[in-house]
């Protein structure tokens, strides 16, 4: 784990990433509040891409908790079952839609407490949810971030609370709505698991990893 960079250090880093991508956007397809949490809950040990596959028909069909139910259960595996663990995704999306339906008439709530209590739905989950459809600062931290947080010291933590934590203290506040996607799609593309591309990386010589590649 890298220690803790400066305030000088992590700006100069996002003033980089805003410069190379002014607004980095989620790569799950979506088209309102209800289908970006199926998909987010849909993600999990999935890339975006196999979900966004298995979803534009299942979106096509059911785009709010009411068809979802009027789909069921077996309807939704027809359509996901190119994820994995379909059958308990499939489960969970229906079981989270009888719950906005009968609890919140059809809309997805928009505070942490009250997405994370919905089946399938995690810390994770909620704060994408909460970030990119409310436009609020919350991080959502997967292994890429906690992966590049700890390799280059900009967020280093010792579990994903610890690196949503140190996301919020420490990068300015006008980096905090893009700074989750920002670090997201570095660890996707750049900071990779095995063998980062060093030498293609935008902040090589402000990065505290110490077996940069050539």
């Amino acid at each position: 784990m890298a220690k803790q960079l400066d305030y000088h250090t992590i700006r100069a880093i996002f003033d980089r990433f805003r410069a190379a991508e002014p607004e980095p956007k989620g790569e799950l397809e979506h088209v309102n509040a209800y289908t970006l949490v199926v998909a987010v809950a849909l993600s999990a040990q999935a890339t975006d891409a196999g979900v966004n596959r298995a979803t534009r028909g299942l979106f096509a069909v059911a785009d709010t908790p009411e068809k979802m139910l009027a789909l069921g259960e077996e309807g939704v595996i027809e359509h996901i079952k190119t994820i994995g663990l379909y059958r308990n995704k499939a489960r969970n999306v229906i079981k989270l839609s009888r719950i906005l339906v009968e609890d919140y008439g059809g809309e997805v709530p928009n505070s942490r407490a009250a997405l994370q209590a919905l089946p399938g739905v995690g810390r994770k989950t909620a704060n994408v949810v909460l970030n990119m459809w409310w436009h609020y600062p919350a991080q959502a931290v997967d292994t890429h971030i906690f992966r590049v947080g700890n390799r280059t010291g900009i967020c280093p933590g010792k579990d994903v609370v610890a690196v949503e934590r140190a996301i919020e203290d420490n990068i300015p506040v006008d980096y905090q709505q893009h700074a989750h996607h920002w670090l997201i799609l570095h660890g996707r593309y750049t900071c990779v698991a095995r063998k980062p591309k060093c030498n293609a990386c935008l902040i090589r010589d402000l990065c505290q990893f110490e077996d940069k590649t050539e």
